[in-house]
């Protein structure tokens, strides 16, 4: 397959379908990384925290990426990847806003 073109991918969080377009396979595999990463922790706090629902565990989740990538600006600084993270934080609010609106 080129990658001269984006194609489109469907990650699932949470039991949620959520569709990505894409430039490059090493961005689709740190999509799928992410996207696994996500679920897997979401089932840890399912088994730690049985009385709470899923949206209890995906803010958990934004919370610890959220101060991880604050953690990671202050190591980086200014570098290229502080302002990677803010684009893709950026990408993905604009994502999540467009499917609240749906």
């Amino acid at each position: 397959m080129s990658w001269e073109q984006s194609i489109s991918i469907k990650i699932i969080i949470a039991g949620r379908e959520y569709p990505f377009k894409i430039n490059h396979e090493e961005e689709e595999e740190r999509i799928r990384k992410a996207g696994k990463l996500i679920n897997d922790r979401l089932i840890q706090y399912k088994q730690r925290f049985s009385d709470r629902d899923v949206q209890d565990f995906l803010a958990l989740e934004a919370l610890r990426l959220a101060v991880k990538t604050f953690e990671l600006e202050t190591k980086a600084g200014s570098t290229g990847q502080a302002n990677k993270l803010k684009q893709l934080d950026e990408q993905l609010n604009a994502f999540l806003s467009q499917s609240a609106d749906c």
